[in-house]
């Protein structure tokens, strides 16, 4: 054990003598001082919490994002899994609009604060996770503390805070299981089932958590051949095929789709199978994880990865974190050799990575060589954290410098600010919407049907549906149109894709661009809109809206290919 580890588990010793004597020679570990970390750290914790509620509540800056709105779209239609992930996110928002939904339409016109409140409960059961993971690996109030601090710094974590998306329960589940993993290697038996029961709710949420019983098992089979981990390990694997049948019941009846789609996005079936070797891969994967994990923080958890290997630190504890941390995170950099992926995908390795890395950093800033260097970097690191969190939550501030120094719209590139500002792309739905209104009731003759509200992209229907006056059916025709992957909606009948029959002769109102294939399944097409939705005096995001009369059917379509 490295002399940087030997003071890191002297502090766990001192607060263990704490405990048990009530008392210690260490003045910044007296139990007066840990109880004062803890109720700051509950304090931190319920306080970023209620402000997270206050800003979905009270501020109406962002729209929803695409998927909040594709998944509230899913939590209409109650199902037992679906296309591209498991049920648990639908079944959350249906519970939140169910008991917030008509609360939220009455404080702010629609029922987007509703759909967001489970993302803020998840928030705060992660930060409690994070605090009582690091407490028992590391018997440390204040280094928990500090765990807790610098993780709502982090832009990512306050992010999975605010929308609600399938990552804020799968990572709160994936934190509670492993702490109860460490629970019960510690002889609490009944913590194994807490960790089942959270693994069966992660897979409901994110197919990423079968991983978790895989790392619990590499740590098992090198650290803890003792059978009660195996007995443990029996009943994690129970809990993880309890998670899956809804997943696999709602496969069977969709000719597995789900498991072709998941193939798909590893490239390992379909249009991309075989596809060459990505030497651009792990540079890639790097450039998204220094984002991800806003610099500094990245590098130390590379540190931190080598300071507390299995083959340098024996303790059990902190073995499992590395195990549930680095090689994750390896897997996902290997994986990117295959496929880039999305940033997000290995957010589960800093779960576990994050305590590591704080507890290093706490422990070079006592005893490292260039301590002050260091301390200097991670204060800058975290004030600029801070920085981006509150920019990312009041875009306002940067909007207007951005449009000075870009160059002015154009009709190429009418919103010339989503370059920078990601925050964009979460701005004018309802606007937009609005718009659709009034053109539908303008293409509506007496008695008869309303236009066909449709997108060329599955991440249109949900949002025109959340934010169109009534909620019409809305659908996707990105197949026929060559511009779309398969969606939920290709299970959802009727639809103009697999139904046209039902459609024939109605004009649709479509949103996006269109290709030549769209043409002949209509007999008049209006030559295009431009709607740009501008706010003080940013052009912020547009659209195509194209007319089109006396719908056809489909020649023909290509062949069903679930990919990503």
């Amino acid at each position: 054990m490295t002399s940087r580890s030997l003071y890191l588990w002297s502090m766990a010793s001192t607060e263990r003598r704490v405990s048990s004597a009530g008392a210690s020679s260490t003045p910044g570990l007296a139990p007066a001082t840990c109880r004062w970390a803890g109720w700051t750290a509950a304090a931190l914790i319920v306080t970023s919490t209620l402000l997270t509620v206050a800003y979905q509540w009270l501020s109406p800056v962002h729209d929803l994002a695409p998927d909040e709105a594709h998944y509230w779209d899913w939590s209409r239609q109650l199902d037992w899994s679906y296309y591209s992930k498991g049920p648990l996110v639908a079944w959350l928002i249906r519970g939140a609009d169910e008991v917030l939904g008509m609360w939220s339409i009455a404080w702010r016109g629609d029922r987007a604060a509703a759909v967001r409140f489970p993302a803020a409960l998840c928030h705060a059961l992660l930060l409690t996770g994070w605090y009582l993971l690091t407490v028992n690996v590391f018997r440390s109030a204040t280094l928990a503390l500090s765990v807790v601090g610098l993780a709502v710094c982090i832009p990512l974590v306050r992010i999975g805070a605010i929308l609600m998306t399938i990552d804020p329960p799968f990572l709160a589940c994936w934190c509670w299981a492993l702490l109860a993993v460490l629970w019960g290697l510690r002889g609490r038996r009944w913590a194994w089932g807490i960790a089942a029961i959270a693994t069966a709710v992660g897979v409901l949420a994110k197919y990423t958590m079968l991983l978790f019983p895989a790392v619990v098992t590499l740590f098992v089979l090198f650290h803890y051949r003792h059978k009660d981990g195996w007995r443990g390990l029996g009943l994690l694997y129970a809990g993880t095929v309890v998670g899956l049948l809804p997943i696999v019941y709602w496969n069977a009846q969709h000719d597995w789709v789900s498991v072709r789609h998941v193939l798909g996005q590893v490239a390992a079936v379909g249009q991309q199978a075989g596809s060459r070797f990505r030497l651009n891969g792990p540079v890639l994967f790097l450039g998204g994880q220094l984002g991800t994990m806003f610099g500094l923080w990245l590098l130390a958890f590379l540190v931190a990865a080598w300071k507390f290997s299995p083959w340098r630190d024996g303790a059990p504890a902190v073995r499992l974190l590395w195990w549930a941390s680095f090689p994750l995170w390896l897997f996902f950099g290997l994986a990117s050799c295959l496929k880039p992926g999305q940033a997000n995908w290995p957010a589960p390795a800093y779960i576990a990575g994050f305590v590591l890395t704080v507890a290093w950093l706490v422990d070079y800033l006592q005893w490292g060589k260039y301590r002050r260097e260091v301390a200097v970097a991670a204060i800058a690191n975290s004030t600029l954290g801070l920085i981006a969190v509150v920019l990312l939550h009041f875009p306002q501030l940067y909007r207007p410098v951005l449009a000075r120094i870009l160059p002015p719209p154009s009709e190429r590139e009418p919103a010339p600010v989503r370059r920078l500002d990601l925050t964009a792309r979460l701005a004018g739905w309802k606007a937009l919407a609005n718009h659709l209104d009034l053109l539908r009731e303008q293409l509506t003759p007496p008695q008869a049907l309303p236009p066909v509200l449709c997108g060329t992209y599955w991440t249109h229907p949900g949002l025109l549906r959340f934010y169109s006056r009534g909620h019409p059916d809305t659908y996707t025709i990105g197949i026929p149109n060559r511009s779309d992957r398969h969606s939920q909606y290709d299970f959802w009948r009727p639809n103009p894709v697999a139904d046209p029959h039902l459609f024939r002769g109605r004009t649709f109102l479509i949103v996006g661009d269109i290709g030549p294939h769209l043409l002949p399944a209509f007999e008049r097409i209006e030559m295009p809109q431009r709607f740009t939705y501008v706010h003080n005096g940013v052009p912020l995001q547009s659209w195509t809206i194209w007319i089109a009369h006396g719908f056809r059917g489909w020649d023909r379509l290509p062949p069903f290919e679930p990919s990503y």
